[in-house]
């Protein structure tokens, strides 16, 4: 999903400051874990759970869309894990474009599961386009019962 298709979701980040582009798609201000952690919040029905003593991730109804994991919120180099496709092939076309800053998570990267770096060589935007990725892909899975309003 291309940045513009982002809307008024990009909220917590789109300040005049951060949204500056420089060389490569970055910004002048790397997001940061907090920042991440409300773009993900913002998410309707979303909701933070720590399943892990000191692990964060965020949840839409009863599933993960997003692992942050533990650390300094104020830092503006981490990771998020997130579903990046349907199934692992699909998948591995962030580790092809970027083999440092994507990885298979383990367990559940079978199922299109990445962790992604952000701070380094992904573009801050191309991160949360896949969280936004993500959460659509919960989303749908989820039984009607469990959709948010």
């Amino acid at each position: 999903m291309p940045p513009a298709a982002l809307g008024t979701a990009l909220s917590a980040v789109d300040s005049p400051e951060r949204m500056s582009p420089t060389a490569a798609g970055r910004y002048d201000q790397p997001v940061t874990k907090d920042e991440l952690l409300a773009h993900c919040l913002s998410k309707p029905g979303a909701w933070q759970d720590e399943p892990w003593e000191g692990d964060t991730v965020v949840k839409v109804g009863p599933k993960i869309f997003a692992f942050l994991g533990s650390g300094d919120g104020a830092a503006t180099h981490g990771s998020v894990g997130v579903k990046c496709a349907a199934n692992r092939d699909a998948a591995d076309e962030w580790l092809k474009l970027y083999p440092d800053d994507a990885s298979v998570m383990a367990y559940i990267g079978r199922s299109g599961w990445n962790t992604l770096c952000f701070g380094g060589a992904i573009p801050d935007d191309e991160v949360l386009d896949a969280v936004e990725e993500s959460y659509r892909m919960i989303v749908a899975k989820l039984p009607k019962k469990d959709h948010p309003a």
